[in-house]
């Protein structure tokens, strides 16, 4: 009986013993000395400090001891080293707390709520208000506040010289409305003139042999022979032989003049004292003949066109004018052409009108421009280089173009921040002209933007920006020798 107490005590006095025997203060504490860790090396320093968790790539604030799944997303989690000593993250949450909230929950903790365009996204505001672009009502929208959405990008001064970037400052300055485009020239419809027969009948002559013939006023295009005129002339010749009444006679004459018969031609008739079998049809403009529509022999009706008459003194340059640009136009505003045909000449005009309704497919509107052509050198149909000018827009924030970026999707500057640091903003654009673009937001007076070497610092940022979201700790090398870093 005593031998059974004794090892059932025994026992566990032992295992006390070589516990307190094992462990001594130098164990116990959670510093090292100096001297030792001045020796480590930084792979062991950080395996002394650094504590294994396991976080999701989607939502950061997930963080378990052992691996798993987000209770959020599914992801599965990855392996992160923490620093044990770094006070809590202010973005975490506990777990028991993730997984009890709904998504709506979650996203009231950890989102901020912003109003966004939803035509144009890089339009964030932080009260209700309209886009300055399109005007449509901003809807609310969740941002994450935690993110960078682009982080800054530090450059070593060797990769800066070694990328050429160069930096001007944005300015207020006065922008001149200025459109460039091309135009196609086309006849004036004001001036074109149309030839038809008056009565039905036969051409028996046609002076006029092809398209593109000059004509005079006046000239005879052919001769026709007509029944219908033929009966007109016996009855003007009858109202002189029987000494009618001269209202008679000149009812006679009348009928003559409306039949197309020239005052030439009734002359002859009544001096002659006969009728006239062919009568001449002559040219009511000058210009050039566009379309003919009859031969020699054909018979001819009155609603069928003979020829059409184009005057080339004066042209129509059509245009078409993007949404964003026709703010300013207006009829009487000065416009400039140049044809490849003619290097050198300039031709001055003027807008004359301005159609009222948007092209639905590629959402331009089409302008009409007049132009003098005395010489008629300019023809229908050939292409024109056209400036449309405006008046000036004062003090207006505008930057280098070569220094917005354009994606389709948003609009952004790179801004040198100093010291090698640079980070990319997204901007509003306004009117661009003469090598130089209107900032309507995102910028102020003064920034530094880069103008040479900035797309590769957006790429990086961007690409920085990816992996911060993915819950990296380190951002990837994408610039490799070019020692480019993420600034906190």
């Amino acid at each position: 009986m005593n031998t059974h107490i004794q090892r059932r005590f025994l026992l566990p006095a032992c295992l006390l013993a070589l516990l307190v025997t094992g462990c001594g203060p130098s164990d116990i504490t959670p510093s090292e000395s100096l001297a030792s860790a001045s020796d480590d090396s930084a792979l062991e320093h950080a395996q002394k400090h650094l504590d294994p968790k396991y976080v999701c790539p989607m939502h950061p604030q997930i963080v378990r001891d052992e691996e798993g799944s987000c209770p959020i997303c599914g992801m599965d989690l990855v392996a992160k080293m923490i620093d044990a000593n770094a006070g809590q993250d202010p973005r975490r949450e506990p777990m028991s707390a993730a997984v009890d909230d709904s998504a709506l929950e979650h996203a009231v903790k950890h989102l901020d709520p912003k109003y966004v365009c939803p035509m144009h996204p890089q339009i964030v505001r932080d009260e209700e208000g309209s886009c300055p672009i399109c005007g449509m009502d901003l809807v609310a929208k969740m941002i994450d506040a935690g993110a960078d959405k682009y982080p800054t990008v530090s450059i070593s001064n060797a990769v800066i010289n070694s990328m050429g970037v160069r930096t001007q400052p944005a300015r207020n300055t006065t922008l001149w409305r200025y459109i460039q485009t091309v135009g196609r020239i086309d006849y004036d419809e004001t001036r074109l003139a149309h030839v038809h027969p008056r009565a039905a009948g036969w051409m028996e002559q046609l002076d006029v042999r092809a398209e593109g013939d000059p004509i005079k006023r006046g000239q005879m295009i052919g001769r026709l022979y007509s029944e219908e005129i033929l009966s007109a002339q016996v009855d003007f010749l009858i109202a002189l032989d029987k000494a009618s009444s001269q209202a008679r006679i000149e009812k006679a004459r009348n009928r003559l003049r409306l039949l197309g018969v020239t005052e030439g031609t009734i002359s002859a008739i009544q001096k002659r004292g006969e009728s006239i079998n062919t009568v001449p049809i002559v040219s009511n403009a000058d210009g050039v003949v566009t379309m003919l529509g009859a031969r020699k022999g054909m018979y001819v009706k009155p609603e069928m066109e003979i020829l059409t008459i184009a005057d080339l003194s004066r042209i129509w340059v059509l245009v078409d004018v993007y949404e964003h640009q026709i703010d300013w136009l207006s009829e009487g505003v000065t416009a400039e052409i140049k044809v490849p045909a003619y290097p050198g000449r300039v031709w001055e005009g003027e807008v004359e009108y301005i159609y009222p309704e948007l092209d639905p497919r590629s959402r331009t509107l089409k302008v009409r421009l007049a132009f003098d052509n005395p010489d008629g050198i300019l023809k229908a149909n050939m292409f024109a280089d056209v400036a449309i000018y405006g008046g000036p827009k004062r003090e207006v924030l505008a930057v280098p173009a070569e220094a917005v970026i354009e994606t389709g999707r948003r609009s952004s500057v790179v801004l040198a921040l100093g010291g090698g640091r640079f980070k990319p903003v997204d901007v509003v654009t306004g009117m661009a002209t003469n090598g130089m673009v209107e900032i309507l937001s995102g910028i102020n007076a003064g920034d530094e933007v880069v103008v040479s070497g900035q797309f590769l610092i957006d790429s990086e940022s961007s690409l920085q920006a990816s992996f911060l979201r993915m819950g990296e700790s380190e951002p990837a090398p994408a610039m490799g020798d070019m020692d480019m870093q993420r600034t906190n």
